[in-house]
């Protein structure tokens, strides 16, 4: 089975070497055949510190870390503002 790979943006840096990302997806309403946006939180292993709040990074799926971590830290696509 392939492993799972997301994008999003550094909402928070929790603790040592892990990362909160959100993840923004774009899914067609049902009924009312609009586009509205779902949002969810994953929690990245980052193993040298390098993201920041407000970074876009990409990250691929591993084995279980933590109770809720299970990505690291494929690279970062976009420096955030500072």
């Amino acid at each position: 089975m392939p492993k799972r790979e997301i994008q999003g943006t550094v909402i928070k840096k929790a603790g040592d070497k892990t990362a909160t990302v959100l993840v923004e997806r774009k899914v067609l309403h049902p009924r009312y055949h609009k586009t509205v946006k779902r949002f969810k939180k994953y929690l990245v292993h980052d193993e040298e510190n390098n993201t920041n709040v407000g970074d876009e990074i990409s990250a691929i799926e591993c084995r279980p870390l933590s109770k809720r971590k299970a990505f690291t830290l494929l690279n970062i696509v976009k420096r955030g503002e500072e």
